[in-house]
Parts: C-alpha cells; sequence; structure tokens
C-alpha cells in the first residue's frame, strides 16, 4: 500500500514522494483512513513508528481542502505535546509536510521568548504545536483563543499523564470547539488512559501496531547486575565496544545526568547531557551536535529525552531503571527506529529490583542477562523515590559516593545474588564483567 491508496490529496502524496517517503508504516495505514472520515482516534504504537504523520497528514489534508485562512489569535489544530523536544520533532515534521501550501505551523514551548511567540500567533496559525504549560500561559495573556479549533491530538499522552499535565488538559480542553476532532497516540495504556480516552474522545476507533507496553522487537535487550558503585566502570566498558555509534544513556535526576556526562567526557568520550537544568537554547544544541555526530554520547533523563527521533541511535543505555515501568519501553524505543535493529542495556543495582520485576512484568517478557547474577530482593525493599529528572534524591537522603552515579542505597549494600537463576543467558551473551564483580 502506498499514500495514494489512503486518499490524501496528490499534491501532499507528491510533497512527501520529494520528501522520500513513499510507504506508509503499519500505524500510518490503520490511522489514516478513519482520521480522514473525521472518527476519533485511540493510536497505540512505539515511539518511532511514524505516529506524527499518522495523525498530521489526515489534518493537513482536510486544511489544504478546507481553504480557510485562521482568523486572529487562533488554532485550527492544536498537538500537544509533554516536552520541548518532542514538541519541537512534530512542528518540523509538519513544517516539512506543508511546505509550499499556504498552511502555518507554530511551536509554542517553554524556555523561549513568550513574547516572539505571542507575536507568531497575531494573525493566526492553521496548526499550533504546544507543551501545555506554554499555552496555559498564552491563554492567560490572551495571545490565542481556542474556541474556532476543531482537531485536537494528543501525542505520547501516557507521558503526558505520568508528568502531570492532566490538570492542564482538564484546563485546556473546554476552551477548544465542541465540534471537533480529537487523537489520541500512546506506546503504552495505563488504567488512567483508558479513563482519559473515554473523557475526551467519542465513539474512537482503536488502531494498534503491537501490544500496549511491549517494545519493538529489533531491539536487542540486555540487563546486567552490577553494584551501584561499579556502574560508572560498566558503562565505559560497554562504550568503548563502539565508540563510533551513536548512543544515548538515561539517568534518573538533573545532578546525576551532569555528573555522568562529565565523568564520561573525562574517560575521553565525546559526550553532552540535556536536562531540567540546561536552558532550550543548550538542550538544542546539545542534540544537534548528538544528530550530527560531533557528540556520540548524549546523557539524558526522562524529562528532557522525550521526543529524541535520531535514526541513527544504536544503542540505549538505563544507567538508572525508570520509577514508572511503562517509561522502560519509551527509552529503549529511541532506537530501532524506522525499522532498524539497536540494542538496549539496562544496568541493575540491588536496589533497583523491584523496578525491574515491574518493567518485565508489564512488557510481559523477561530481559536476557550479559552479565552479573540476579540480585536477591531484600526483605521490606521498596522501590526507590520518584528522581523525574528533577535533581534531588527525594526525602533529602543523598546516595553515599561512589563512581559517577552515587554508592547503593542504605540498607542494601549487603544485597546478594540470587543463587538460582531462572534466567536464560542470550546466546551470544558474555560473562560477568570484571567491571561488575
Amino acid at each position: 500500500m502506498d499514500f495514494d491508496m489512503l486518499g490524501l490529496a496528490p499534491r501532499l502524496v507528491a510533497k512527501l514522494k520529494e520528501q522520500g517517503i513513499t510507504d506508509p508504516t503499519p500505524i500510518q495505514t490503520q490511522a489514516i483512513p478513519h482520521a480522514m472520515n473525521g472518527r476519533d482516534v485511540m493510536g497505540l504504537a512505539q515511539t518511532g513508528t511514524g505516529k506524527t504523520a499518522a495523525f498530521g497528514l489526515p489534518m493537513i489534508d482536510a486544511l489544504m481542502k478546507a481553504g480557510v485562512k485562521p482568523n486572529p489569535k487562533t488554532a485550527r489544530g492544536l498537538i500537544l505535546a509533554p516536552t520541548r523536544e518532542l514538541a519541537k520533532q512534530i512542528a518540523d515534521n509538519l513544517t516539512d509536510y506543508t511546505k509550499g501550501s499556504h498552511l502555518k505551523v507554530a511551536l509554542v514551548v517553554g524556555g523561549a521568548g513568550i513574547v516572539a511567540q505571542q507575536k507568531r500567533l497575531q494573525n493566526g496559525v492553521d496548526l499550533l504545536v504546544a507543551t501545555p504549560g506554554r499555552l496555559i500561559d498564552l491563554l492567560d495573556r490572551k495571545a490565542v483563543r481556542l474556541n474556532e479549533t476543531i482537531y485536537l491530538v494528543l501525542d505520547e499522552a501516557d507521558q503526558m499523564l505520568d508528568m502531570g499535565f492532566i490538570h492542564a488538559l482538564r484546563q485546556i480542553a473546554p476552551l477548544l470547539a465542541n465540534d471537533r476532532q480529537t487523537m489520541m497516540f500512546s506506546a503504552t495504556m495505563p488504567k488512567l488512559m483508558s479513563e482519559l480516552a473515554d473523557t475526551y474522545l467519542k465513539d474512537a476507533v482503536r488502531v494498534q501496531v503491537n501490544p500496549p507496553g511491549q517494545a519493538v522487537k529489533k531491539i536487542d535487550q540486555r540487563v546486567h547486575f552490577v553494584a551501584q558503585a561499579a556502574k560508572s566502570e560498566l558503562l565505559v566498558e560497554l562504550l568503548d565496544k563502539h565508540r563510533d555509534e551513536l548512543a544515548l544513556v538515561f539517568g534518573r535526576t538533573k545532578h546525576g545526568c551532569e555528573k555522568l556526562f562529565k565523568f564520561l567526557e573525562k574517560k575521553g568520550f565525546a559526550a553532552a547531557s540535556i536536562h531540567g537544568n540546561k536552558s532550550q537554547g543548550q538542550r538544542e544544541r546539545a542534540i544537534e551536535a548528538f544528530k550530527s555526530g560531533k557528540v556520540r554520547v548524549l546523557v539524558a533523563t526522562d524529562v528532557a529525552a522525550r521526543g529524541i527521533d535520531i535514526p541513527g541511535v544504536r544503542h540505549v543505555y538505563n544507567y538508572d531503571l525508570p520509577n514508572v515501568a511503562e517509561n522502560y519501553v519509551h527509552r529503549i524505543g529511541r532506537t530501532a527506529r524506522a525499522g532498524a535493529e539497536g540494542t538496549a542495556h539496562a544496568l541493575v543495582a540491588p536496589d533497583e529490583m523491584i523496578e525491574l520485576k515491574d518493567i518485565e512484568k508489564a512488557m510481559k517478557a523477561t530481559i536476557p542477562i550479559a552479565s552479573g547474577r540476579e540480585w536477591d530482593i531484600q526483605p521490606g525493599q521498596k522501590k526507590r523515590p520518584n528522581g523525574g529528572g528533577g535533581g534531588g534524591r527525594g526525602r533529602g537522603k543523598p546516595r553515599n559516593a561512589g563512581g559517577a552515579g552515587g554508592g547503593n542505597k542504605p540498607g542494601h549494600t549487603n544485597a546478594k545474588p540470587k543463587s538460582g537463576n531462572r534466567r536464560r543467558k542470550p546466546a551470544t551473551g558474555r560473562g560477568r564483567s570484571t567491571a561488575a564483580a
């Protein structure tokens, strides 16, 4: 099947061909026909599967055919994204799709000058891509009104919930036109997502590529059981095997990511970091350097890393496991994008075993071991406080010093490996690393 068969306008199909986009992905094949028929859509697909085109092309097609100019300070379509990076990626893609047409695309996010954004909205726009917080700021300033917005898209909707944007959504949604089309896209389907869909979608059709919460099959996943204090040296050992390839490293806190980035620089890696303490300009420069290959290792928190769409990322490292199991799928979805292959390594300390169990339960799969032996879960052991990219350890309990990422959590320094290992080592797996011993 090609885009012509999906019913898109010939000039839009021609524009896609100019950009080398000829064959729709599975999520596009499933979602576009329903969206073009005006149906609300609930799309479930991993990151990197072409969701932006799945919701963007039907809106662009309809707006091109309508030929109606937006009124001052209005937007015909609104796309909400949880982070600046994802919003910018969406806006860039939509701009490419609309080149040569009369349609105007605008981006409004925090960390950038709000006055310039107000001016951009004065004459109205066809498609507005926004982060919820900045949009509310502009609404408060009466710089934009949404009563003529007939398309609403929530991208990475599960992450919007996880990052606390539900209250912002409740504030924004009533301001939109009553007669509108709503599309929601997500990689996972937690219970609250179902409630959100029931609230904002009407008679929605559900399209799904892979079962929600499961990773792309082309990602080769591995777990390394390693003491927290030994993680940094193990990471160096693993990164050293592919210095010429792009690697994305996830940490839990702003402070931890910055410390790890500096540690890797000292070890001779071309590295950079992005997190909430970085300005928007710093974050964009780091991502551009990573895309161009000037930087080969990018260290990031969850908050800063949403929306990184770089096809060349071959490796993802979970230096710290996420507190929310579904975030693991989003993290490793930064590799093996658009049909490519990739690897994902999880470095698991004794006090991260509960997080690992939650991740495997969510994915309905056991991650094969690459090195080390599985840790016992200690009596009374709980999840670590959620770092959330916030820079603090939570509850006023700093980690002990050790390596680039700190030491083990108090109370778990004597955790022992399990003797009866239920996991199967991969056929290509290596023995236990000396750094993990």
